[in-house]
């Protein structure tokens, strides 16, 4: 079955940096699009990132120039580098698998302190 196993969220202050990891199983990673969403407390859910098989990728106006997105078919592995981190970046950040039935990990906690 899918597994998604997210790493790398953390406590960090205004301007600084993480880098999540997101591995993947269950399915044949190199040919399906793969993607980072986040929720805040009290907000919906909502796609940042997105990479396709042929490293496309796309962002969400808020992290657009902040945030890449990466992906290591050889480690069946997906990245988010986020740079320049606010605190309504604070969020569970969750990997997703994008496809006609989406699947989600189970997050990874990140906040960033003022």
């Amino acid at each position: 079955q899918v597994q998604l196993v997210e790493s790398g969220g953390d406590l960090v202050q205004a301007g600084g940096s993480l880098r999540l990891s997101c591995t993947a199983s269950g399915f044949i990673f190199r040919v399906n699009t793969m993607g980072w969403s986040r929720q805040a407390p009290g907000k919906q859910r909502e796609l940042v990132a997105s990479i396709t098989s042929t490293t496309t990728t796309n962002y969400a106006d808020s992290v657009k120039g902040r945030f890449t997105i990466s992906r290591d078919n050889a480690k069946n592995t997906v990245y988010l580098q986020m740079n320049g981190l606010k605190p309504e970046d604070t969020a569970v950040y969750y990997c997703m698998l994008i496809h006609s039935h989406n699947y989600w990990g189970q997050g990874t906690q990140v906040t960033v302190s003022s």
